[in-house]
């Protein structure tokens, strides 16, 4: 054996060592890898229907799963226990005898297969705080309540109508069990078109009769004939087409607070900065054009729903423009509750900024107790509504154009262009190269001595046959 040989065999030994060496690496960690990936594929699961829940979900089991009125409770160490296929089948094809809807598209509902296996995935797996947040984050945090109190006074005096109890038997059931999703007054909400609305007051009977009865496949609107006596059903139908005769606030709004997380803050300080401040003042404490809103008597008078209204619709006859055709509800709720901050330290009187002397005082003075009156009033729906819900731009927009910097497009909730909440443009930002594995290393090294090992066999070949 030659000195050639030799070296080719000691090089053939080593690349066939570092083989086995990368290979043996391999297979030691395989287990933390596949576990590593399965929990990456989860996690992305969880992201996926930890937006589906808001959009879906949220508005019946609670912000974080709590569970609202008679609706169970999804953050509950009974179902992270339940068997997979039981709470698979149980979303799915819905729950018999209650207000619970087939959600598969195969039973008539808007989710697929893949989409409810992740949201079987977050009642098991799930961080309900986390999921809470991206409910507030996408302004879906459920802010009617399941169910309300009618005024006792308008409902007596619905009584006085013709076939009254009728009329009052609906309201009753209304409030009990469809204002969650139909909203105060059935002025519709983000996810359940109005009801007191003329068009839906022109359809025959039969046709809202049987939507009632069966539910509206592709909808979240469940059949509610498990739930509701035919005579039941025939009141509903009554309040339906007979609502124009209704007094508006029968079904009044509630006073609820609009929840905040530090990254819906964030977007509101953004937001207000960049289309608020030029009129409101930086801090809120007012120009003369606008009045002052960091000010204790308008914060503590002024509820979450009633600036929310403000914001949306704008204010007739002066220069507060509607802004619910340029921000989505997300945004606006995100302003209310960056101005909902201001109240633990608002000043008893606030002095506006430029204000001018003589004149009969600024503008903001002359229109103070307007927009004080607005503000209270903006609770109570008006008995025509110009829109389904308040994300709706209203069909008259005010003469007054605004004097703040126009709200730049792209800021949909879930979007990172130019707006969004801040945990949405994160994720976007997250994307990059990761880096190299170390197991990619290994094999690289192995390959690279084998391709050594036959390039050195080649040559000494080549020398043999010289």
């Amino acid at each position: 054996m030659n000195k050639h040989q030799t070296i080719e065999i000691l090089l053939g030994l080593l690349g066939t060592l570092l083989i086995v060496f990368a290979l043996g690496l391999y297979i030691l960690n395989e287990p933390s890898r596949l576990e590593q990936a399965q929990g990456d594929i989860l996690q992305a699961q969880l992201n996926d229907a930890m937006t589906l829940y808001a959009e879906s979900c949220a508005v019946c089991h609670g912000l974080n799963g709590e569970g609202i009125g008679a609706t169970p409770p999804l953050d509950s160490g009974a179902l992270r226990t339940m068997p997979f296929d039981d709470l698979y089948k149980t979303i799915a094809r819905g729950r018999f005898d209650t207000a619970m809807p087939a959600w598969s598209k195969d039973d008539g509902g808007p989710l697929s297969d893949y989409q409810i296996e992740e949201l079987v995935a977050l009642i098991q797996s799930g961080d309900w705080n986390e999921t809470g947040d991206r409910v507030v984050n996408l302004g879906l945090a459920p802010l009617i309540p399941f169910t309300t109190d009618p005024d006792p006074v308008l409902v007596e005096a619905v009584g006085s109508l013709p076939d009254g109890a009728t009329l009052q038997t609906a309201i009753g059931i209304y409030a009990a069990q469809c204002v969650a999703c139909h909203g105060t007054d059935g002025l519709g909400t983000g996810i359940a078109p109005a009801l007191n609305d003329p068009a839906v007051r022109e359809k025959p009977a039969d046709e809202l009769t049987r939507t009632i009865t069966y539910g509206n496949a592709g909808t979240l609107m469940a059949g509610w004939s498990n739930v509701l006596s035919p005579d039941d059903i025939s009141a509903m139908v009554a309040l339906i087409q007979r609502w124009d005769e209704v007094p508006t606030g029968v079904i009044p709004a509630p006073d609820v607070s609009i929840p905040t997380t530090a990254e819906s803050i964030a977007l509101g300080a953004e937001l207000y900065s960049a289309n608020c401040a030029r009129c409101h003042g930086p801090e809120g404490q007012g120009r003369p054009i606008a009045p002052p809103i960091n000010v204790k008597s308008f914060l503590s008078s002024t509820t979450d729903q009633a600036l929310q209204q403000i914001i949306t619709l704008g204010v007739p006859g002066t220069a507060m423009p509607a802004w619910g055709d340029r921000m989505t509800d997300a945004e606006i709720q995100a302003i209310v509750g960056f101005i909902r901050q201001w109240e633990a330290t608002a000043p008893e009187v606030a002095q506006p900024l430029g204000q001018a002397s003589g004149g009969g005082g600024p503008p903001w003075l002359r229109n103070a107790a307007n927009a004080t009156a607005t503000a209270n009033a903006a609770t109570q729906p008006t008995a025509t509504p110009t829109s389904a819900s308040p994300s709706v731009a209203p069909s008259v927009a005010p003469s007054v154009a605004p004097s703040v910097a126009p709200y730049q497009p792209g800021a949909e909730a879930g979007t990172g262009q130019g707006g969004g909440p801040p945990w949405a443009q994160e994720q976007a930002q997250t994307s990059g190269s990761a880096p190299l594995d170390w197991r990619v290393l290994a094999l690289a090294a192995a390959g690279l001595s084998v391709a050594f090992t036959l390039i050195a066999s080649g040559i000494s070949s080549l020398k043999k046959y010289r």
